[in-house]
């Protein structure tokens, strides 16, 4: 699995690289059944993946992606492979290093979960170094990572966070009254950054160089459903929150390296279904290094939308 997840990761960034597609056109071509914007790149990447497996795999498999979802390369598929080409594909086409492939691989069948996930592996595009996990190597493993893995931060001071928030398909305006707060907090004497790819913030705490990654957006939906309007209007009339595919290969990766990772409520990912791209299947996330912080995150966030210093939000609006 590993030689087959290692394969399929690096003919995507092979042919990004010949393609040379980065930093170019920057097309956007169509809406992914989730709603998402699909760029030019996600095309070359969803081409390769099918193409790939259908030429290096013997025995059926199944495989998701995010642009056509669930497919088989023959009958009764034992497995699927969760795939997500470009997690970050607009860090992608700008040419920025936030940016990976996830693949995740789990036993078939219609209900899968993230906790049937056995096998998960990021791959960075733009420098190549990867991590992975699975029932063959139940330790993480990776390459191109100097200080190794995992590599956890203990830092659990909120002031001196180095953290990763999301903004897409987020309305701004909910999102800073939720933590605006923390942002100030943190900004001068830690680090707060958005990345736009969930996979890339997550390995960053696995790789020590964050202290957490936050989006609440689908918690605050839960709890707020007259936000959900703003919500639509972000997201050009679709909910775009964590989708699984967005983080299949990731929770599995983090649980193994001792990060503590959950839900906007604190509880497990592993619930989520692994083909359902609906709004309550859709999942908030709560990653950080050790338990302390994800505590203290979880508590500091104005989950009612009335931060310090900002006017309560009623559907959306100030």
């Amino acid at each position: 699995m590993k030689r087959l997840m290692l394969g399929l990761a690096h003919a995507i960034r092979a042919e990004l690289d010949a393609g040379r597609m980065v930093n170019k056109a920057r097309r956007v071509l169509n809406d992914s059944p989730g709603g998402d914007a699909q760029f030019d790149i996600d095309a070359a990447a969803e081409r390769v993946v099918w193409d790939y497996l259908r030429a290096n795999i013997g025995e059926s498999f199944a495989v998701y992606t995010e642009d056509h979802g669930l497919r088989s390369t023959g009958p009764n598929p034992q497995h699927v492979l969760v795939v997500d080409p470009i997690d970050g594909t607009r860090p992608a086409s700008a040419d920025l290093e936030l940016a990976t492939v996830s693949i995740a691989a789990a036993p078939m069948s219609d209900d899968a979960t993230l906790a049937d996930v056995d096998h998960a592996l990021l791959l960075e595009l733009k420098s190549g170094a990867w991590m992975y996990t699975g029932a063959d190597e139940p330790t993480l493993i990776g390459e191109g990572y100097p200080r190794g893995l995992p590599n956890l931060s203990s830092n659990s001071d909120l002031a001196k966070m180095f953290w990763s928030i999301e903004f897409n398909g987020h309305p701004m305006r909910l999102m800073t009254a939720a933590y605006a707060h923390l942002v100030d907090m943190s900004a001068n004497t830690g680090g707060v950054f958005v990345f736009n790819s969930a996979s890339f913030s997550i390995s960053r705490i696995i790789s020590g160089q964050l202290d957490a990654y936050v989006d609440i957006g689908n918690r605050v939906l839960q709890e707020h459903p007259e936000t959900e309007a703003a919500f639509l209007a972000a997201g050009r009339g679709s909910i775009l929150h964590l989708f699984p595919y967005d983080i299949a290969a990731s929770v599995l990766l983090a649980e193994r390296a001792g990060v503590v990772i959950t839900d906007g409520y604190g509880n497990s990912l592993h619930g989520t279904r692994l083909f359902d791209l609906r709004p309550k299947n859709q999942q908030s996330c709560i990653a950080a290094a050790n338990p302390q912080l994800h505590n203290r995150i979880l508590e500091a966030v104005a989950w009612d939308l009335s931060s310090p210093g900002t006017d309560p939000i009623v559907g959306g609006v100030a």
